[in-house]
Protein backbone atom coordinates (compact mmCIF):
# COMPACT_ATOMS: atom_id res chain seq x y z
CA UNK A 1 0.00 0.00 0.00
CA UNK A 2 1.31 3.39 -0.97
CA UNK A 3 1.08 5.99 1.77
CA UNK A 4 1.29 9.75 2.04
CA UNK A 5 1.80 12.12 4.94
CA UNK A 6 -1.02 14.04 6.60
CA UNK A 7 -0.37 16.42 9.46
CA UNK A 8 -3.14 16.60 12.07
CA UNK A 9 -3.38 18.64 15.23
CA UNK A 10 -4.64 16.59 18.17
CA UNK A 11 -5.54 17.59 21.69
CA UNK A 12 -2.65 16.73 24.04
CA UNK A 13 -4.76 14.20 25.94
CA UNK A 14 -5.62 12.32 22.74
CA UNK A 15 -1.96 12.24 21.70
CA UNK A 16 -1.01 10.93 25.14
CA UNK A 17 -3.63 8.20 24.84
CA UNK A 18 -2.27 7.20 21.43
CA UNK A 19 1.29 7.16 22.76
CA UNK A 20 0.27 5.06 25.77
CA UNK A 21 -1.59 2.60 23.58
CA UNK A 22 1.39 2.37 21.25
CA UNK A 23 3.75 1.75 24.15
CA UNK A 24 1.51 -1.00 25.53
CA UNK A 25 1.10 -2.77 22.21
CA UNK A 26 4.38 -2.05 20.45
CA UNK A 27 2.57 -0.42 17.53
CA UNK A 28 3.06 3.07 16.15
CA UNK A 29 0.43 5.71 16.86
CA UNK A 30 -0.11 6.02 13.12
CA UNK A 31 -1.39 2.42 13.04
CA UNK A 32 -4.25 3.33 15.36
CA UNK A 33 -4.95 6.63 13.62
CA UNK A 34 -5.19 4.85 10.25
CA UNK A 35 -7.46 2.14 11.67
CA UNK A 36 -9.74 4.71 13.32
CA UNK A 37 -9.94 6.84 10.18
CA UNK A 38 -10.65 3.82 8.02
CA UNK A 39 -13.52 2.76 10.25
CA UNK A 40 -14.89 6.29 10.50
CA UNK A 41 -14.71 6.83 6.74
CA UNK A 42 -16.43 3.49 6.09
CA UNK A 43 -19.23 4.43 8.47
CA UNK A 44 -19.58 7.94 7.04
CA UNK A 45 -19.66 6.65 3.45
CA UNK A 46 -22.35 4.14 4.44
CA UNK A 47 -24.36 6.90 6.08
CA UNK A 48 -24.22 9.16 3.03
CA UNK A 49 -25.02 6.26 0.73
CA UNK A 50 -28.05 5.29 2.81
CA UNK A 51 -29.20 8.91 2.96
CA UNK A 52 -28.94 9.25 -0.83
CA UNK A 53 -30.87 6.02 -1.35
CA UNK A 54 -33.58 7.18 1.05
CA UNK A 55 -33.88 10.53 -0.74
CA UNK A 56 -34.20 8.74 -4.09
CA UNK A 57 -36.87 6.52 -2.57
CA UNK A 58 -38.79 9.55 -1.29
CA UNK A 59 -38.38 11.36 -4.62
CA UNK A 60 -39.92 8.33 -6.34
CA UNK A 61 -43.10 8.98 -4.35
CA UNK A 62 -42.75 6.45 -1.59
CA UNK A 63 -43.59 7.46 1.95
CA UNK A 64 -42.88 6.22 5.43
CA UNK A 65 -45.17 5.77 8.38
CA UNK A 66 -44.44 5.64 12.08
CA UNK A 67 -43.86 2.20 13.58
CA UNK A 68 -46.82 2.66 15.95
CA UNK A 69 -49.08 3.42 12.97
CA UNK A 70 -47.81 0.38 11.07
CA UNK A 71 -48.50 -1.85 14.07
CA UNK A 72 -51.99 -0.40 14.40
CA UNK A 73 -52.74 -0.96 10.72
CA UNK A 74 -51.62 -4.58 11.04
CA UNK A 75 -53.44 -5.11 14.35
CA UNK A 76 -50.21 -5.99 16.14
Amino acid sequence: MSTSVLSVRLPKEMKQRLDTLGDRTGRASSFYVMRALEQYLDDLEDLYSADAAYREWEDAGFATIAWADAKAQLDL
